[in-house]
């Protein structure tokens, strides 16, 4: 019995090195047409993704990023949030008020805070392994020599068994090989001015580059997020506001001509 459950662990081992996989994963609808088409339907559940950002404005862009990926990915299931424990005075606590401007339900959201990278990684799979939990994101700071090949191996082994989705957010890191299904550079994009005198700010826009795709092709997007749906969209043409014309004077002006000295 040993013998059997080992050889399936090793068969399913190589087929992820090999990206053989046999069984299509399950897929959830991001919202944006041409992201959803190059992802071949949507986000892949039950697999490990990975999203990387810089420091300043951009973690915090990829940190809304994360959250709308693990909010389309969760559904009404918990999230687990996984943070090491010196993030907070990096870039700030995940405020329960902001999520709930994303669309997401605070009430959902497990934060756990790690002593260390390697507390991270076995709580992160610790949580995986639960069925009941919807996504599972891992918060990982800087460049670390435990987050390699094997440990990413463990997290989409963890994945796939579980149906439960991982997301490993990393700021202030390089790109290294991993088993993930997709990986995204994001960076914060230009937001239009509110539409709406009652509005504080504009509606969150991503400049979302897709460098890896396991299976298919990659691209980049500025993707629109909509609280209201919880999906991404194409965002909307806002035209610049044109001064009125004078109402003293006809629209169309004479033109003046004036004589060279």
């Amino acid at each position: 019995m040993r013998e059997r459950a080992l050889a399936v662990l090793r068969g399913r081992i190589e087929r992820i090195e090999a990206h053989g996989e046999t069984c299509s994963p399950r897929r959830v609808r991001l919202g944006h047409a041409d992201a959803d088409a190059t992802l071949q339907g949507g986000l892949a559940l039950g697999v490990m993704h990975e999203v990387f950002a810089q420091t300043g404005r951009q973690s915090a862009a990829a940190t809304g990023f994360v959250a709308a990926l693990a909010g389309r990915s969760a559904g009404r299931r918990p999230l687990v949030w996984i943070r090491q424990g010196f993030t907070e005075i990096e870039s700030g606590a995940v405020s329960m008020s902001g999520l709930a401007e994303l669309g997401l339900d605070p009430r959902l959201l497990v934060s756990v805070r790690a002593a260390d990278v390697e507390c991270a990684l076995r709580t992160a799979a610790d949580a995986l392994v639960c069925d009941a939990v919807g996504a599972v994101v891992l918060e990982v700071w800087g460049e670390t020599r435990q987050l390699d090949l094997t440990a990413s191996r463990k997290l989409t082994l963890a994945a796939q068994a579980s149906g439960v989705t991982a997301l490993v957010l990393r700021m202030a890191a390089e790109p290294q090989s991993s088993t993930a299904e997709t990986r995204w550079i994001v960076r914060a994009a230009h937001s239009p001015p509110p539409s709406s005198a009652w509005s504080a700010w504009g509606v969150p826009l991503f400049d979302a580059q897709l460098v890896r795709n396991r299976h298919g092709p990659v691209g980049r997007w500025i993707m629109e997020w909509k609280c209201d749906e919880c999906l991404f969209a194409k965002p909307a043409t806002y035209p610049q506001p044109v001064a009125a014309a004078p109402a003293d004077r006809p629209h169309q002006a004479p033109a003046i001509r004036r004589r060279a000295s």
